[in-house]
């Protein structure tokens, strides 16, 4: 597959950028920033950016099909209105884990949310994959991590990927007809001292593409699991791709530099920046959060 060099676009510095997200109707890229409390909007036709304070520390934004956004907050769930800036709580899927933040999400065919939460100290194992359910309850759907990423769903919507970072597995999982995961197996895993699997995303082919934290670049997976192709970075820390633009071939990736130590910024000037490559299989079109949120 023809894979471009990756590029700087918005030069952000971002602690933890995460979640990037591409809104056909905005023909734009949406993604926050965790440790800044940010949502970015990104528009590559003319480049322009606009940014919005978050409450607290924000691990994904994905719209709603009626409108708006749902984001993910460390206090839970809440509805985003771009015009206003303003956030209205929706629910709190584990109001006794304090420690605990929501991470990373997508949404299925379905219209379904499914996302995770973690450990904010990336330590203890209290996270974990949920589905936002249609009355409004969140579901646990996983055993749990310490943290979570993902997930993301194969085009045929039958499988859930999902990452438990720290031991550094992307694992698979059948979504059953009422909206349960069944038969979780190891999908990937991936040695520490390559990286650390961080957000994963799902192509038009149904290969799973995984960003790698501490790991210089990210990768591309078959459905079966074979290593198809890695894209290298002029930084360590990619933390999750997204496919955009009119073709779905354009893809944008957020990076960070949290954990990386002072006396080394200086080899990684672009670190926590905003990046775009080109790839010629598409993505997934864009799924929206169904009507009633």
């Amino acid at each position: 597959m023809a894979i471009s060099e990756p590029v700087s676009i918005w030069q952000l510095g971002a602690p933890l950028g995460e979640g990037p997200v591409w809104v056909e109707r905005d023909q734009a890229l949406w993604f926050v920033d965790i440790k800044s409390h940010k949502i970015h909007r990104f528009d590559p036709a003319n480049g322009a950016t606009r940014s919005w304070d978050a409450p607290g520390q924000i691990g994904f934004i994905l719209p709603i099909a009626s409108g708006g956004f749902v984001a993910g907050l460390q206090t839970g769930l809440s509805k985003f209105d771009e015009r206003d800036g303003s956030f209205t709580h929706i629910c709190a899927p584990e109001p006794g884990k304090p420690g605990n933040r929501l991470n990373d999400a997508t949404v299925d065919a379905n219209g379904r949310l499914w996302f995770g939460s973690m450990d904010d100290s990336e330590e203890d194992i209290t996270g974990a994959i949920y589905r936002l359910g249609a009355d409004g309850h969140c579901v646990a759907t996983s055993p749990l991590v310490a943290i979570t990423n993902g997930p993301a769903v194969s085009p045929d919507g039958k499988t859930l990927y999902h990452v438990d970072t720290l031991v550094g597995v992307i694992y698979a999982c059948d979504i059953d007809a009422d909206g349960m995961l069944a038969n979780r197996r190891e999908f990937v895993r991936i040695p520490n001292a390559e990286g650390h699997p961080d957000g994963p995303t799902v192509d038009s082919e149904g290969c799973v593409w995984v960003g790698l934290y501490n790991g210089w670049g990210v990768r591309r997976y078959s459905a079966a699991g074979e290593l198809l192709e890695e894209v290298r970075f002029p930084v360590s820390a990619i933390t999750k791709i997204a496919f955009g633009g009119p073709d779905l071939k354009t893809v944008f990736a957020t990076t960070a530099n949290k954990h990386i130590a002072p006396a080394d910024l200086a080899k990684e000037p672009h670190a926590g920046d905003l990046f775009r490559f080109e790839v010629s299989v598409p993505g997934q079109s864009g799924m929206l959060i169904r009507e009633g949120v």
